[in-house]
């Protein structure tokens, strides 16, 4: 498993992470046989939120598996907060708590890193930073980032903020490009040529912000998976022509479309079963040419200028 180095050199995370979206209503084995693969694969970085499950993803989590000291200082555990029933909430007070109760679901003592889950239009970062502050001077979270955030969001925040922001967690798949279809059709009248998040993959290569890449096999807004879907049968027989040039999956290959990109995103896998997130790190010894990536991004419907 290839690595990144992530939040300003201070982690050095494998470039696929296990997000733990879909662990909830696990049973406490299956999440440690889950875990223990991901880890026998190279994979020391996990992501939660504790929305997910409603907490209880995090809660299996720290059952499934001991986390001995010797044991989490190999893995690289990530948490987001700030999403509430019918609003979401940057302010100091909910940070802290979230965080507090974050640490007692996972029984661990710190947070790798701590992203803001969904911008709050009412935020104050003179406050964020306070909170961050508090956090960090005790030992509670060591490194801060966001997801689902545009360029100057994240510019106000880090105007205010000790502890800068350096990771940014998106949307991106070969059927979401909202990131890259700007960039490739700039001075264009066309739809794809909107700049919709103020050229947020630009802007984090520019400010050493590492973007992870969430719902890596999805359309729309969680409408399914592309992979070997009908609706799709361009892009699928693009995908398995691939597949038998390298001897992997469909899946590895998609995997592989978004580690090729020189930005180097990280992308977050969701799957709970053993075998398909085996088959998915086969993707870290895939390197796909610059025409295959350009092919796959044709077959998935977009056009160049």
């Amino acid at each position: 498993m290839k690595e990144i180095i992530m939040a300003n050199g201070n982690l050095k995370a494998s470039e696929i992470g296990l997000g733990c979206m879909r662990i909830a209503n696990l049973e406490k084995n299956t999440v440690n046989n889950l875990i223990n693969t991901a880890l026998d694969c190279g994979i020391n970085f996990f992501d939660h939120a504790d929305i997910y499950g409603k907490g209880k993803s995090e809660e299996i989590f720290s059952e499934a598996i001991s986390l001995t000291p010797s044991l989490r200082e190999k893995m690289i555990i990530q948490s987001k907060c700030s999403i509430r029933p019918g609003m979401y909430d940057f302010s100091k007070e909910y940070i802290i708590n979230s965080v507090d109760g974050i640490l007692k679901r996972l029984n661990t003592e710190y947070l790798d890193i701590l992203l803001l889950h969904r911008p709050d239009t009412l935020m104050e970062p003179e406050e964020v930073n306070e909170a961050f502050e508090k956090l960090y001077k005790e030992g509670k979270v060591r490194n801060f980032g966001v997801s689902n955030h545009n360029s100057m969001q994240i510019e106000l925040l880090n105007k205010y903020l000790t502890n800068k922001i350096t990771i940014n967690q998106l949307q991106f798949s070969i059927m979401h490009t909202g990131i890259i279809d700007s960039g490739l059709n700039v001075n264009m009248k066309n739809s794809a040529s909107i700049d919709r998040d103020g050229s947020i993959l630009e802007y984090c290569r520019l400010k050493d912000i590492n973007i992870q890449a969430w719902s890596p096999y999805q359309y729309g807004f969680f409408e399914g998976v592309f992979i070997d879907n009908p609706k799709f049968p361009v892009l699928n027989k693009k995908l398995n022509e691939l597949a038998e040039k390298y001897n992997v999956s469909s899946t590895s290959i998609a995997t592989a479309w978004i580690l090729r990109h020189p930005a180097k995103i990280q992308t977050i896998v969701g799957t709970t079963s053993e075998n398909r997130l085996k088959d998915i790190c086969t993707a870290s010894n895939v390197v796909l040419s610059r025409q295959e990536w350009y092919d796959i991004y044709l077959a998935a419907g977009n056009e160049l200028p």
